[in-house]
């Protein structure tokens, strides 16, 4: 009985292939009729500036950290104001499997993959790319976020009065 059910699994498989040798070939013409890619395409990767114009990057590693391929790598630097920002930032697009992790891992957003992967080149180091060819001037899918509106900086005032922060809790109050 199973000997059966064996071959007439192995006959469904070539009936399918059977089926497919005699089709006519689908050939889509890539440059000139491009596919429309779905909202989610994770591709090439961008850095994205907050509202008021100012990188979002904070140059904290986590991106370089998660990184499967350590295809990232930066350099820290810290403002006069105390904002730490990225003195340099280089994505190796030869190594990077656009997996996505960076953008997952950001907390300020400032990583993130558009839909955009005709990246190919014929010299490798062009593939190399640097903040200046990373940076944009919106804020991607995320444009109101600013980082520093609610974390970043050190607490001016006290506590209860930073956006949507709720005043602090007398703990004493809520004894029996």
């Amino acid at each position: 009985m199973q000997v059966f059910e064996g071959l007439k699994g192995l006959a469904k498989g070539f009936r399918t292939t059977f089926i497919h040798l005699f089709r006519r070939p689908v050939t889509e013409q890539y440059p000139e009729f491009k596919r429309k890619l779905p909202e989610r395409t994770r591709a090439r990767i961008i850095l994205t500036r907050d509202p008021d114009g100012d990188e979002r990057c904070v140059a904290c590693y986590l991106c370089s950290a998660v990184c499967p391929v350590s295809c990232i790598s930066m350099q820290s630097a810290e403002r006069g104001d105390g904002r730490r920002y990225p003195r340099w930032f280089r994505i190796n697009f030869a190594r990077c499997i656009f997996c996505g992790l960076c953008e997952e891992a950001c907390p300020t957003l400032a990583i993130q993959l558009t839909p955009d992967f005709e990246t190919c080149q014929y010299d490798i180091l062009t593939l190399v790319a640097e903040k200046e060819n990373l940076q944009v001037n919106h804020g991607g899918k995320n444009k109101e976020y600013n980082f520093y509106r609610y974390a970043g900086v050190k607490v001016l005032g006290d506590k209860g009065t930073h956006i949507k922060e709720d005043p602090p809790i007398d703990l004493k109050s809520n004894l029996p």
